[in-house]
Formats: structure tokens, C-alpha cells, sequence
């Protein structure tokens, strides 16, 4: 085949896209493009930003319980059979009764993120439905990933940061970035190999993370991807030495901008808290703060608000994401995170749908890494509606529904 004749396929694969399960598509590009939302037009107003991203949350499930609504193949027990599911669920409960005892600076404001979380959840449980499961849960990463490139054409349009990276400090920060385009990198990945077109997206969220120098994600992307590659027989050598011959390319083409960008990281005094010996300064101060509350933890949402100021520097979250649920939930918090992330592994090695297997084991990775030295403000690296997603593609349908997704 010609090389414009692969061009033109790509562009027909991509055209298609959003013909093939339209809401799963939206909502996949949503929970996406609510990250650029309120730089894009709420700067002025935060708050209002948040109450839109929200509403528009609402507005998705309530789209999603109408889709549902009638429609016989949607099964409570399926969705339970999954032990990821239930410790997801658990989860959930937990993060839900801490509101009682939270240190958040607003309960409401705590409740409003717990609800957005629960929200996505419910949205993906209710478009991912037997006997389409895998097509339905593909389209939502579909989306998800159409939704990353668009945050990385905003990034990429917005006025570079002084320390030469892309995006904005308080509303589009670079490691958020990094971290959507590592995540859907992996999703898109995962879609080429029915879908060659995907693999042009692969191009351009890779070399986004690369210009985001997201340290973490960088490096956590790089293991998580030699995982995958070392482990995955169906690509040839000769592709993976392409892979890795492009990626030196990219890297090299980017070796100026690094190396300016290391010599301001280095000699500003400011980002001293953004080095791994800056960090070891907030996990001592929030593993103090945390084992006040050993078992219960401080609540959802209640880090910011309890952790002081590090000088000029005010940390969102721990930098370590067991440490981030030991802080909020104690104890039960850490349990049920391994838990989780032990399902899912267990889950992914045992399910006859193999893509999604190594689909899940690679996120999961990925996670792990990440989470060593930097996680989000609430919730886990690995978004709590790709757990779910993730969950019902693992689990197998009953007797004729079942679907093998090798």
C-alpha cells in the first residue's frame, strides 16, 4: 500500500469515528477537555468554571440514564462481578463518609468533587453496556483521546512558561499535560491495533509529553512503555527498533530546549520543591500531618487545605499517591487503593480479552510509577471511569453474550 493511500485511510478511520457511538465519543472527549476548560474561558472566574464542568457532568449522566432507560441487557450482577468494581465501589463509600470529618476549607466544594467522580463512574457504567462492550468502552477512549489532542493544541498555542515549558501554572499545568498525553498515548496504542490511524495520535501525544518535560510522567512513561513493548510478541523487532529509533529522533530534536530548560530548573530557587530532595520536604511534612489521623485520614479533599505553605511554594497534593490516600482516608485508604490496583492486575492477567489485558497492565504500570512521585489532587492517577471502563472489558459476558476480545 502507497503511502497516500495509508494517509488517506487514516484520515477515513478518523473521519468514521464519531459515527460509531456518539455519546460514548462525547463523553470520552469530556473527560478530557474539562482539564482546558477553565483556562480556556473561566480564568477570570474559577469557581464558575468548576460549576460548568460540573453541570456539564450532570447533564452527561442524565443523557446517559435516558440511553439506558428500557434497555433489557443492562445488568446490576454484571457490573458486580467484578471485583474492581467492588473495590471501587468501596472506595467510593469511603471517600463519601469522610465528608463527615474532612478538613477541607468547603464541605460543599468536597462533596461537588466527590460527585463528579461518582458521576463519571455511573456515566461509563450506564453507555458501557453487553453485548458492545468493548466497542463502547473503545469509543469512550476513542473520545478520550481526541480530547487529550485538543488540550495539546491549546498547549501548544498558549504562551510558553518562563522555565520554557508549555502550558499555564494554575490552569493548565504542564504536568497535568504530561500526564493526559501518557495516559492517552497508552489508549491510543491500544486502539491502533485495530485501527491503524491511531497510531499518527500516538505520534503527536508522545511528542507533547516530550515538550511538557513532565519529569514523572516522562519517566513513568518511558519504563511502562519498555514493559509493554519487551512483553508484547505480536510486534515485530523491526517495529519496535522503528519505535525506539523515532522516539531518539523526537528526544534529539528537543536536546537545546531540555538542556535550557534543565539550566533554569537547576538555578531557580522557586522549583526547589518540584526536585526529589524538595519533595522528601512535603513527604515528611504530610506523613506527619497524616499519622495524626492514622486510620481515617483527614478526608476527601482536605490536603490543601491542611498542609501550609512550603515558603512561596503551597503543595496541591503529596506527591505520592499512597501517601495522598493515607493523608485523606488513613489506613482504609491505602488498603483499598492497593486492593484496587491488585484487582486489576489480577483481573487483566486472567481475562480471555487480552487487548484489554495489556491495555490495563501497562496503565497500571504506568500508575505505579507516576505514583511514586507525584499523583492528583483527588482520586488516583488512573481515573476512577477508566477503572471502570477497564473493569467491565475484563469481565467476561454470561453464556452467549460473552465477548472475546483477543
Amino acid at each position: 500500500m502507497t503511502t497516500a493511500s495509508h494517509t488517506q485511510s487514516a484520515a477515513t478511520d478518523m473521519g468514521s469515528v464519531v459515527l460509531q457511538a456518539p455519546l460514548q465519543i462525547l463523553t470520552g472527549f469530556f473527560f478530557a477537555f474539562r482539564f482546558s476548560l477553565i483556562y480556556i474561558g473561566f480564568q477570570s472566574d474559577p469557581r464558575l468554571g468548576t460549576f460548568v464542568s460540573v453541570g456539564c457532568s450532570v447533564l452527561l449522566m442524565l443523557v446517559a440514564v435516558v440511553y439506558t432507560l428500557g434497555d433489557k441487557q443492562f445488568s446490576v450482577p454484571f457490573l458486580l462481578a467484578s471485583r474492581t468494581m467492588r473495590w471501587l465501589l468501596l472506595y467510593f463509600a469511603v471517600s463519601f463518609l469522610s465528608l463527615l470529618w474532612t478538613g477541607a476549607d468547603s464541605t460543599m466544594i468536597a462533596a461537588g468533587y466527590w460527585a463528579g467522580m461518582a458521576m463519571d463512574v455511573a456515566t461509563v457504567l450506564l453507555l458501557v453496556k453487553q453485548p458492545a462492550v468493548a466497542h463502547q468502552a473503545d469509543a469512550i477512549m476513542k473520545g478520550f483521546v481526541l480530547g487529550v489532542l485538543f488540550i495539546a493544541a491549546v498547549a501548544w498555542l498558549s504562551p510558553v512558561r518562563d522555565d520554557l515549558r508549555i502550558g499555564n501554572e494554575e490552569f493548565l499545568h504542564p504536568n497535568g499535560i504530561g500526564l493526559h498525553c501518557a495516559l492517552a498515548f497508552f489508549l491510543a496504542q491500544h486502539l491502533a491495533l485495530k485501527e491503524r490511524g491511531w497510531k499518527w495520535c500516538c505520534l503527536a501525544l508522545g511528542i507533547t509529553l516530550l515538550r511538557s518535560i513532565s519529569k514523572t510522567s516522562i519517566v513513568a512513561f518511558l519504563i511502562a512503555e519498555s514493559f509493554y513493548l519487551l512483553r508484547d510478541k505480536q510486534i515485530s523487532r523491526q517495529i519496535k527498533i522503528k519505535i525506539a529509533a523515532a522516539a531518539v529522533v523526537v528526544t534529539a530534536a528537543f536536546g537545546t530546549l531540555l538542556e535550557a530548560y534543565f539550566e533554569i530548573y537547576n538555578t531557580t530557587a522557586g522549583g526547589q520543591f518540584e526536585t526529589l530532595t524538595g519533595r522528601t520536604v512535603i513527604w515528611s511534612a504530610s506523613l506527619l500531618m497524616a499519622l495524626e489521623r492514622p486510620w481515617l485520614g483527614h478526608g476527601i479533599y482536605s490536603y490543601r487545605a491542611l498542609v501550609p505553605m512550603f515558603g512561596t511554594f503551597q503543595p496541591q497534593h503529596a506527591h505520592d499517591e499512597l501517601l495522598q490516600q493515607f493523608f485523606e482516608y488513613g489506613i482504609v485508604g491505602v488498603c483499598i487503593a492497593i486492593g484496587l490496583y491488585v484487582s486489576l492486575i489480577l483481573a487483566a492477567k486472567r481475562s480471555a480479552a487480552r487487548r484489554y489485558g495489556k491495555l490495563a497492565l501497562v496503565l497500571v504500570v504506568f500508575c505505579l510509577v507516576h505514583g511514586l512521585t507525584d499523583t492528583v489532587t483527588f482520586g488516583f492517577s488512573l481515573p476512577v471511569w477508566l477503572f471502570a471502563a477497564l473493569a467491565l472489558t475484563l469481565t467476561p459476558a454470561p453464556d452467549s453474550l460473552q465477548e472475546v476480545n483477543a
